[in-house]
């Protein structure tokens, strides 16, 4: 699959099912997260951690890779901005985003890696589980792009997700063993470069060893926990019983030793400083 096509496939994907709402204000897309009232109050503040790493107020904030700003924490990031330009290449995300945000937003169809505008435009970026749906060669100049449009002296924040991180990969062995004793058997990953038409979109996941081997020495950055537990994780072993205040310790190991669950959860939070004197 060539990268033009890898986008192509995502914008499809998005635009028809997984931005379609299936309930006032839930995507399709939501099956992706534990939407159980036992895990709300966890994912709620680790959605807020964002906050913490990007300027709290300034005149234009972009969120790359916007999709419809579909969880209410996401809201938070610009509300003291001016504006906030959600750049998707989904037309779809867009006209969604457009209804929560009014006028406070301006929307353009734009690729995270090669993005319209010019440098230092932006007070703060956020990009939310974006970049995993580039094709691999082109996820060190994402992260290049949105350094490229930051202010000097501001912060963006980007989230995606780990391919198997160390963590969860401790759990694998129970999830497997209830897996196989429900009837359910081993859940396969699907071989994007086989499918035609696969169930879901093109995700491709790295881990911290490429990223620090990729981005070291080339952007000033920090990685730091965004959420460790990934749905899977919650879905099977978070019980409505103890489940949550299991989530406030894990929630509170998390904020402790953030580098630490950072490199070693599900969701790190790579948070890009830009210096005054970085002008490549």
């Amino acid at each position: 699959m060539t990268d033009n096509n890898t986008k192509q496939q995502v914008r499809e994907f998005y635009d028809e099912i997984g931005w379609s709402q299936v309930g006032e204000g839930i995507y399709q897309n939501s099956h992706y997260e534990d939407m159980r009232p036992v895990s709300r109050e966890y994912i709620h503040r680790c959605h807020l951690r964002v906050n913490k790493h990007i300027a709290r107020s300034g005149k234009f904030l972009l969120d790359a890779g916007s999709g419809p700003v579909q969880w209410p924490e996401y809201l938070t990031f610009s509300e003291n901005y001016k504006y906030r330009v959600c750049a998707d290449i989904s037309i779809t995300a867009l006209r969604e985003a457009r209804t929560r945000l009014g006028a406070k937003g301006l929307f353009v169809v734009a690729d995270i890696a090669n993005l319209p505008f010019k440098r230092d435009a932006f007070d703060g970026v956020v990009s939310m589980h974006a970049i995993h749906h580039l094709p691999l060669t082109e996820h060190r100049r994402a992260y290049k792009e949105l350094e490229r449009v930051l202010m000097p002296g501001k912060t963006a924040a980007i989230v995606n997700g780990w391919d198997s991180p160390a963590l969860m990969r401790l759990a694998e062995p129970a999830i497997r063993l209830g897996r196989a004793l429900s009837g359910r058997g081993q859940k396969k990953k699907k071989a994007w470069a086989e499918h035609e038409a696969p169930e879901g979109t093109f995700v491709n996941k790295m881990n911290p060893d490429w990223l620090k081997k990729e981005l070291d020495g080339v952007l000033d950055y920090k990685i730091f926990a965004w959420r460790s537990l990934s749905t899977r994780f919650l879905r099977w072993f978070v019980r409505p019983f103890g489940g949550r205040i299991f989530l406030r310790f894990v929630f509170w190991l998390e904020e402790r030793f953030p580098r630490f669950f950072g490199e070693n959860g599900q969701y790190p939070l790579i948070v890009i400083n830009k210096r005054a004197e970085n002008r490549d």
